[in-house]
């Protein structure tokens, strides 16, 4: 998908992120990182900076760029109505080319986002270099059995109706047409481009898969 395709999907995108599912898993990605109180966070693939908000109140810096220039107007004017001390910036730009010098953030995020670059390698490389090696960079992709199918008998497991069913099984079958690692073939891409600690959580009953790493100095 291009910018522009995104563009036209931020009300959507906003809406998922407030999702049950979603919200309670980027709760998830915040504690498996680690405390945010006076850090500098980066969300890769911001969207409409739903994630970044929730450490509003803790972190020093939260920096968001996504692809998107709707999502990236969206995320300033959130930002700029809610309350919290961080500073915080929002810019136009793709995983591949990080506008930041290196180690300029003890924590990056990249949620439903690596799965989907044609080249996943060249964007890792880039979390690795913006992030310090104390720090981490955290990931949640779909997990290897991630499918239509899977994802309707979860729904329909949990009780899911409406948007919250519906964005659900929009992500499983954008995944089928993507990147879905096992944990053993992404632990050995994180290795081999420089990670020193790799800890994966599933999550929605194996549909995801969340990736915390450490990355050598």
């Amino acid at each position: 998908m291009t910018g522009e395709e995104f563009n036209e999907r931020v009300t959507f995108f906003d809406h998922m992120a407030q999702t049950e599912w979603l919200g309670s898993i980027h709760q998830q990605l915040k504690d498996i990182a680690g405390s945010w109180q006076g850090k500098h966070i980066l969300d890769v693939g911001c969207g409409t900076g739903r994630l970044l908000l929730k450490g509003k109140n803790e972190a020093n810096k939260l920096s968001g760029i996504d692809l998107s220039v709707g999502m990236i107007k969206f995320a300033r004017s959130l930002f700029e109505t809610s309350t919290g001390k961080a500073d915080s910036q929002f810019l136009v730009g793709d995983a591949y080319h990080l506008p930041f010098p290196e180690r300029s953030f003890d924590y990056s995020f990249a949620t439903l986002v690596i799965f989907l670059l044609p080249e996943p390698e060249t964007a890792l490389k880039e979390l690795k270099r913006v992030t310090l090696p104390e720090g981490a960079t955290v990931m949640l992709n779909p997990g290897p059995d991630m499918n239509e199918e899977r994802a309707r008998a979860y729904a329909e497991k949990h009780g899911m109706e409406g948007f919250e069913k519906e964005s659900l099984l929009t992500w499983a079958n954008v995944s089928t047409r993507r990147h879905r690692w096992q944990e053993e073939d992404f632990s050995e891409i994180l290795s081999s481009l420089g990670a020193r600690h790799t800890q994966h959580t599933p999550v929605l009953d194996g549909l995801g898969l969340i990736t915390r790493v450490e990355w050598k100095a």
